[in-house]
């Protein structure tokens, strides 16, 4: 009996995750299934591949296959002296659905309930990630965005897959998030065999703007305001996501102070904040008459913000 590395066939490492063996076996289950497949000797290569996924995907299987150490593919094998895998319930196993080196392993174990029909069962199609790119605008009043996305499918004359365009009108709710995923339910890769298709998650991420930063829900403006209006104190028309508001600019205010305007930022429960950091410009000379008023306020008011230093 030779023996089968089953790793190989699925063209993994054994240090392969649940979720890798499962995306190499639905691709080559695709590529070698009977009834699409062109490819020399496919019945018999997705048999293969059929019974190294009924072995590697079981974790039981797994850890008993592991533990028989390495060998060639094709090297003669016997199982180990007094080896024995414990059956976990089910129906008689079908030896023609399996090769021999399976058989005298977990011939007791039949988990497809030893009906050959269910040898091609259907299966649902892989899950699709994607990313979508939208304005602040679109994230805080919500929008309906058009996607173009690349999709696998089965042409039916040929029973080959082909890459074909699908455009998607996508709904965008008000206050997503940078990073948060929007889940289209059957808009993945097809199914396997007649199953459903996997579903499409959209991955949202925001475009840079002009006037604002955001994290997570909280929007950031910086506010350029006069020396005089920070000197005294002022109300200011201050730019919003939902519009322009009134801000008071407390007397005696200072570059780098930090203003909260709550809930103006992106909507929810509880909508985030606005946050405006205070800029002073000094505006520059142009006359004679600007640098006496200067020199003027340097005798009034005599200041040194240097002293602590």
């Amino acid at each position: 009996m030779e023996y089968k590395d089953y790793y190989k066939v699925l063209g993994v490492e054994k240090s392969a995750s649940e979720d890798e063996i499962k995306k190499s076996y639905r691709k080559l289950a695709r590529k070698y299934h009977p009834d699409v497949s062109k490819e020399p000797q496919a019945e018999e290569k997705f048999k293969e591949v059929r019974e190294a996924y009924e072995v590697l995907k079981d974790s039981k299987k797994r850890a008993a296959y592991d533990q028989m150490g390495s060998y060639n593919p094709g090297e003669q094998f016997s199982p180990p002296p007094g080896w024995e895998y414990q059956q976990q319930g089910g129906a008689d196993f079908d030896p023609s659905q399996f090769s021999d080196f399976f058989s005298s392993l977990f011939g007791q174990q039949r988990a497809w309930q030893g009906q050959r029909q269910r040898a091609y069962a259907p299966e649902k199609g892989s899950d699709q990630q994607a990313k979508i790119e939208i304005s602040l605008s679109d994230a805080y009043y919500g929008t309906t965005c058009n996607l173009n996305l690349q999709v696998q499918e089965v042409n039916p004359e040929t029973g080959r897959l082909q890459t074909k365009t699908r455009n998607l009108k996508v709904k965008i709710p008000a206050g997503i998030t940078s990073g948060q995923q929007i889940r289209l339910s059957g808009q993945g890769s097809p199914g396997f065999n007649n199953g459903p298709h996997g579903d499409l998650y959209l991955e949202v991420s925001f475009k840079a703007d002009r006037l604002f930063n955001i994290e997570g829900k909280d929007i950031y403006l910086t506010l350029p305001i006069t020396p005089w209006e920070a000197a005294l104190g002022a109300s200011i028309s201050t730019p919003t996501l939902g519009g322009k508001v009134d801000l008071k600019i407390p007397a005696s205010a200072e570059s780098g102070q930090k203003l909260r305007l709550k809930g103006r930022g992106l909507p929810g429960n509880p909508p985030g904040d606005q946050y405006v950091l205070l800029k002073i410009i000094t505006p520059s000379i142009k006359n004679d008459e600007q640098r006496a008023l200067y020199q003027k306020m340097a005798e009034l008011m005599p200041f040194n913000p240097r002293e602590n230093l």
